[in-house]
């Protein structure tokens, strides 16, 4: 008598770099329970340091901060990986190009708490909190700050310029707007969108120059790669609109940050909210500390906890693509470098 049974069809292997009693790792559990069209149909496990070493063998997809070299080599069933960080600068290495593994990155797990970061940047100094708490540190009352661009001002009618129009730009976008600021912004691309946020134009990276000389505020939000290494030199500083400010929340090294503090120092900027840097930590010898109009964080705009809430469930939904054999989201792009 034949048997009528049939093999049941492999789980997929997903392997999330974090320990199985991490508090993140209930994050992406969670967010799998919620799908029933995918717990069904996955083997989720946890892992770091040799725990992570003894599963990736049999893993066809990787959801991590990092892989070394070595550890690519001991994930010969390595289909894909997903990074939980945003940037890929530095996470891209030749063996994960020459295996055409899918790598895909956790663009817009960023979007409202950097984007809450620069607000208040242009808040700070655009009420010259600045100066008020430099004042209060010293014991001084002091309310002779004239009502014009060197005082006290307002975000309403005023410009924003994005420079990046990612999804922090978009979610950046769409808190200006409240605050009654136009907005403009540059993309490599600017027929495709993320969101439908309130800007008045997109102009493609041609026009950089444009945007600068109209904006107000402006906000450095674009991906790192060869071609925007050093894309704000002197020259396109010089571009800027006089008393503007401007706002680096993306990587140090696009802006040349020996011209921004001759920028800073001349004026031709009127001031600078950085959250990175060239090199970091930033040195204790850095003009950058001592200069009365920069405003300084410890890269710390992208901290938040939310961040695996958000991770996991942009993970999650990629992760329904890829079992339906549609395209990632998020797919990483060597031709663009992210």
């Amino acid at each position: 008598m034949q048997s009528t049974s049939r093999t049941a069809t492999p789980k997929l292997l997903i392997v999330i770099a974090l320990e199985p009693d991490d508090v993140d790792a209930d994050a992406f559990r969670e967010a799998i329970d919620r799908r029933p069209d995918l717990r069904d149909r996955i083997d989720l496990r946890f892992g770091r340091g040799d725990a992570l070493d003894a599963l990736l063998p049999d893993a066809e997809v990787i959801v991590c901060g990092n892989l070394s070299e070595e550890q690519i080599d001991r994930a010969q069933t390595l289909r894909w990986i997903s990074f939980w960080s945003a940037g890929m600068d530095g996470k891209v290495t030749a063996r994960m190009r020459d295996r055409r593994l899918l790598l895909t990155n956790a663009s817009g797990v960023h979007g409202p708490n950097i984007a809450e970061h620069v607000i208040c940047f242009m808040l700070m100094f655009t009420r010259r909190m600045d100066v008020h708490f430099r004042s209060q540190l010293q014991g001084r009352w002091e309310r002779g700050l004239p009502a014009n661009k060197a005082g006290a001002d307002e975000l309403t009618g005023q410009t924003l310029g994005i420079v990046g129009l990612g999804r922090i730009g978009e979610a950046l976008a769409v808190r200006a707007s409240a605050f009654g600021m136009r907005v403009v912004a540059v993309k490599r691309d600017p027929s495709s969108r993320h969101g439908r946020g309130p800007i008045e134009a997109v102009y493609g990276l041609d026009r950089v120059e444009e945007l600068l000389a109209e904006s107000d505020h402006v906000c450095i939000a674009l991906a790192y790669t060869l071609q925007t290494h050093h894309l704000f030199d002197a020259r396109l500083l010089g571009h800027c609109k006089p008393g503007a400010y401007l706002y680096n929340v993306a990587r140090g090294r696009i802006v040349d940050e020996a011209a921004l503090i001759d920028a800073l120092h001349t004026g031709a900027i009127a001031g600078a909210g950085l959250d990175v840097f060239e090199t970091e930590p930033l040195p204790p010898e850095s003009p950058l500390w001592t200069l009365p109009n920069v405003l300084i964080t410890p890269h710390t705009a992208g901290i938040t906890p939310h961040y695996f809430a958000r991770a996991a469930g942009l993970f999650t939904e990629n992760l329904s693509r890829y079992i339906q054999g549609e395209t990632l989201d998020n797919l990483f792009v060597a031709e663009r470098g992210y």
